[in-house]
């Protein structure tokens, strides 16, 4: 399979290249210091197209397959990783939630202004008892009301999510909450949530190591009214949804992975280059260059799996395993290149002057978020059994 990028496409990644360069890297590091979550991106972002990639054009979409999508997302990682993670995080889960499983009535009222760029998406699946186990849902949801005019019918929402990005800035969020725990992971249910609903609200927002510029918070659901129309796909269909949108999601985290990477492989080539020790440029000592031809080829390694499970999602195809790997491989490999990016920058590599220590700090959550890689090596594993 040959995974070039057509003319197109190549005008896709440097368009977003250069409106990287000039839009976002100024600001990188002020962003980072602040946890700043730059909402100003959001007319430019909306303008690019890049909070609709997924979705036709009829939703408000730019309606790009997952080979663009995987390539602007590494174009936005290579210089901040923050802004990659959140339009991954809207257009890959919420957005595209809505997308897979919403009714029609659910896409004109709630994916249209999503993917018009109107305001940024969440969706919540991770709890203080539900991470990696997402079955251990405790969030619930009970039936209330009627059909009559005077109590409506819907649901009543009691519980938490945590690590929710863009908990804080969203209007919209997709959530699951347990409707039959009876019947364990088929009694979990997806609700689409806005903030005009009373009783859904943001809560802590957290202190991050790395991705500091991407809002990460809790939300908090006390007797939350949703109402029946906002019940995504059928009752206890939830927890397959959601394992659903989560195989297309690790694509672009794969993809954010190869981004971060790069960026911190250019920084420190660029670095060697110009870092002199006993009269020479240290690029010209094997140590050094070994270094380099060894985050080059996995980053290239990376970005071929990446490209065959967009590749595979754009042609209709099963992507658990192979957005899996990708994910997997790609986000271990940007830690490695990260860290070795510090070492190359010696004891510069430790500050703050020079950005090979904020991908460093970034490209961690890239293990952890959409499932770490403990559980990608289980899903890997489950699939290579059954076949």
């Amino acid at each position: 399979m040959n995974f070039e990028l057509n003319e197109e496409q190549k005008q896709i990644k440097y368009s977003i290249r250069e409106f990287a360069e000039s839009e976002i890297r100024p600001y990188v590091m002020e962003w980072d210091e602040a946890q700043h979550f730059p909402v100003e991106l959001r007319p430019k972002l909306a303008e690019l197209g890049l909070m609709g990639i997924l979705f036709p054009e009829e939703y408000g979409g730019a309606g790009m397959g997952y080979i663009e999508y995987a390539t602007i997302i590494e174009e936005l990682g290579r210089v901040c990783g923050s802004v990659g993670l959140s339009v991954a995080a809207h257009n890959s889960l919420c957005s595209n939630h809505i997308y897979t499983f919403g009714t029609e009535e659910q896409k004109q009222k709630y994916l249209v202004p999503l993917a018009q760029g109107e305001s940024f998406g969440a969706w919540g699946l991770t709890e203080s008892q539900a991470g990696s186990d997402a079955s251990g849902t405790r969030t619930t949801a009970v039936r209330t009301g009627s059909d009559s005019d005077r109590v409506p019918s819907g649901w009543t929402v009691n519980g938490s999510k945590n690590f929710i990005t863009h908990a804080i800035a969203c209007n919209t969020l997709v959530a699951v909450a347990v409707t039959d725990k009876e019947k364990g992971n088929r009694g979990i249910s997806a609700f689409i949530f806005d903030k005009s609903m009373t009783g859904f609200r943001s809560d802590k927002k957290e202190n991050k190591v790395g991705m500091r510029a991407s809002e990460t918070a809790s939300v908090v659901f006390e007797d939350c009214f949703v109402p029946k129309e906002n019940l995504l796909g059928n009752e206890g269909e939830g927890f397959m949804q959601a394992m659903k949108i989560l195989d297309g999601g690790r694509i672009s985290i794969a993809a954010l992975s190869v981004g971060i990477a790069q960026g911190a492989y250019e920084a420190a080539l660029k670095y060697a280059k110009e870092r002199q020790q006993f009269g020479k440029p240290i690029a010209e000592f094997q140590a050094i260059q070994f270094k380099l031809a060894e985050m080059a080829t996995q980053i290239e390694c990376s970005r071929l799996l990446t490209l065959q499970a967009a590749a595979a999602k754009d042609a209709g195809q099963p992507v658990t395993a192979k957005s899996a790997m990708a994910k997997l491989y790609a986000s271990e490999t940007a830690v490695r290149v990260s860290e070795e990016g510090v070492q190359i920058h010696g004891g510069y590599g430790y500050t703050k002057d020079y950005p090979a220590e904020k991908y460093w700090r970034d490209s961690k959550l890239c293990t952890i978020g959409e499932g770490t890689s403990e559980i990608q090596k289980m899903v890997i594993a489950k699939n290579l059994l059954k076949s």
